[in-house]
C-alpha cells in the first residue's frame, strides 16, 4: 500500500510539473508571435490608439513577460481582475483571460462549449468501442474467412474516407434525400431542454466521428488478439482443452484490454479539445468551433486558453490511466 501511495504521489507531482511546463511553453509561444496582442483585442481592423492602449493596460500586456505569466498562473487558482476602478471586471477561477472581441471571460466561453464537445465525445466513444472492438474480435476469431475480409474492407473505407466527407454524405442521403429522416442536418439541442431532440441532433455527429475511430480500433484489436494468441500460455490453455470462447474471454481479451483502454483514454482526451471538422459540418458550438473561430479572428486569449485547456486534459487523462494501471498491475509502481 505504501508503494502504491508513493507511486501516486510521484505521478501527481510529475503531472503538475508537466502542466506547468505546458502552460509556460504555450504562453511563451504566443508571446513571441509577431503580433501586438493589445491591437488584436478590438478586432483585426482596429486602429484606434486610445482603445489599444487601454486594453493593453487592462489585460496587463504592458507588464514584463514573467510578471504576465505569474499573473496568469495566479488567475487559474484565484481568479483575475481586469481594469481598474468602476471599469474593472472579474473573471472567476480558473481564469484563462478575457476576450474583448467576444466580451466574455475565456473560461465562460470554454464552459459553454464543453458540454457540446462532451456529448459528442462520450457518444462517439461508446459507439466506436462497441463497433471497433466487436469487429476486431470477429475478424481475429474468423481470421482468413469472409468476416475477416469484410472487416478489412471496413477498415480501408473508414481510414481513407475524410471525416467531413462522411458527415456530408450522411446529411445528403439521410436528411436531404430521405424526407422522413428524424435526424436534423445540424445544430445542437441541450439535453436539459429536450432530451429526445438532443439525442436526434447527436446521432449523425456520433456516427461521423465514430466511423473513422471504429476502423482504427478494428485493425488494432484484431492485431492485438492475433499477437496474443501466439503466446505460450494461450497455447497451453488450448492444449488443456479449454474452448476458444473461454480462452478469448478469460485470457486473450484480458491481456489486450490494457492497450485498448490506454488508446481509448487518450483518444477521448484528445476529442475533448474539440473535433473541429465534425463540429463544423454539423454546426455544433463545441470546443473545436470555439478554437477555430478564435484562430480566424486572431483572438489570442481564447486561443491560449483553449490550447492550454486541451493540453491539460490530455496530461491529466494520461496520469489517471497510469494510476489505474498501478492498481491493476503492481509492476507499474516500480
Amino acid at each position: 500500500m505504501n508503494g502504491l501511495l508513493a507511486y501516486i504521489s510521484r505521478r501527481l507531482g510529475l503531472t503538475l510539473l508537466i502542466l506547468l511546463a505546458v502552460s509556460f511553453t504555450v504562453y511563451l509561444i504566443f508571446a513571441l508571435l509577431p503580433y501586438d496582442p493589445a491591437s488584436l483585442t478590438c478586432g483585426k481592423s482596429c486602429n484606434d490608439p486610445g482603445i489599444i492602449e487601454a486594453n493593453r493596460h487592462r489585460l496587463g500586456y504592458d507588464k514584463p513577460f514573467f510578471e504576465q505569466y505569474w499573473i496568469f498562473l495566479v488567475g487559474l487558482f484565484a481568479g483575475r481582475d481586469f481594469g481598474e476602478g468602476a471599469a474593472a471586471f472579474h473573471c472567476a477561477a480558473p481564469s484563462f483571460g478575457y476576450s474583448f472581441q467576444q466580451h466574455a471571460c475565456v473560461t465562460d466561453l470554454i464552459f459553454d462549449a464543453l458540454p457540446v464537445t462532451l456529448s459528442l465525445a462520450i457518444g462517439s466513444l461508446i459507439l466506436w468501442l462497441i463497433v471497433g472492438v466487436g469487429l476486431g474480435i470477429v475478424a481475429a476469431r474468423f481470421r482468413g474467412k469472409i468476416w475477416d475480409t469484410l472487416s478489412t474492407a471496413f477498415v480501408l473505407v473508414g481510414t481513407s474516407l475524410p471525416t467531413f466527407l462522411t458527415g456530408l454524405m450522411l446529411i445528403v442521403f439521410l436528411v436531404i434525400k430521405l424526407d422522413w429522416s428524424p435526424f436534423p442536418a445540424g445544430g445542437y439541442t441541450a439535453p436539459d431542454e429536450d432530451l429526445g431532440g438532443w439525442f436526434l441532433s447527436m446521432v449523425l455527429p456520433w456516427i461521423t466521428l465514430a466511423f473513422a475511430y471504429a476502423a482504427i480500433y478494428t485493425r488494432f484489436v484484431r492485431s492485438q488478439i492475433i499477437e496474443i494468441s501466439t503466446e505460450d500460455y494461450i497455447r497451453t490453455a488450448r492444449a488443456k482443452g479449454l474452448s476458444d470462447g473461454v480462452i478469448l474471454g478469460k485470457h486473450t481479451m484480458r491481456a489486450a484490454l490494457a492497450p485498448i483502454v490506454t488508446m481509448a483514454g487518450l483518444d477521448f482526451a484528445g476529442l475533448l479539445g474539440g473535433a473541429i471538422l465534425t463540429e463544423a459540418v454539423f454546426n455544433l458550438p463545441g470546443m473545436g468551433r470555439l478554437s477555430l473561430g478564435a484562430v480566424v479572428d486572431i483572438d489570442l486569449p481564447v486561443i491560449v486558453g483553449t490550447t492550454i485547456f486541451a493540453a491539460a486534459i490530455v496530461v491529466i487523462m494520461n496520469a489517471v490511466l497510469d494510476i489505474v494501471y498501478a492498481f491493476i498491475d503492481p509492476r507499474v509502481r516500480v
